[in-house]
């Protein structure tokens, strides 16, 4: 299988698990913190493995520079989240 052929099979594969799972955790915990609460153990291990994950993936994504303004976007999101959870914890 070529490179190209290796990475368009990634990429769908990571498109759909961000679309079924990532994605609607993230919306919850967006939710959450806009209600003013904080992240618990749980929420923080989900955005460190999201974190970590986005790292792996940098030679992917500076192969496919058509996905920058997605990830630019989902990052933005993951980054809203945290925060308004610092900004909440704070407020404690």
């Amino acid at each position: 299988m070529t490179e190209p052929s290796k990475d368009a099979g990634l990429i769908a594969v990571l498109i759909k698990r961000f679309e079924e799972q990532r994605l609607p955790v993230a919306l919850d915990l967006k939710k959450k913190v806009d209600r003013g609460e904080t992240l618990n153990d749980l929420d923080i291990a989900f955005l460190d493995e999201v974190f970590a994950g986005a790292s792996e993936l940098k030679p992917l994504l500076d192969r496919h520079s058509e996905y920058h303004k997605l990830v630019g976007q989902v990052m933005s999101l993951y980054q809203e989240i945290t925060e308004k959870a610092l900004q909440n914890q704070k407020n404690e």
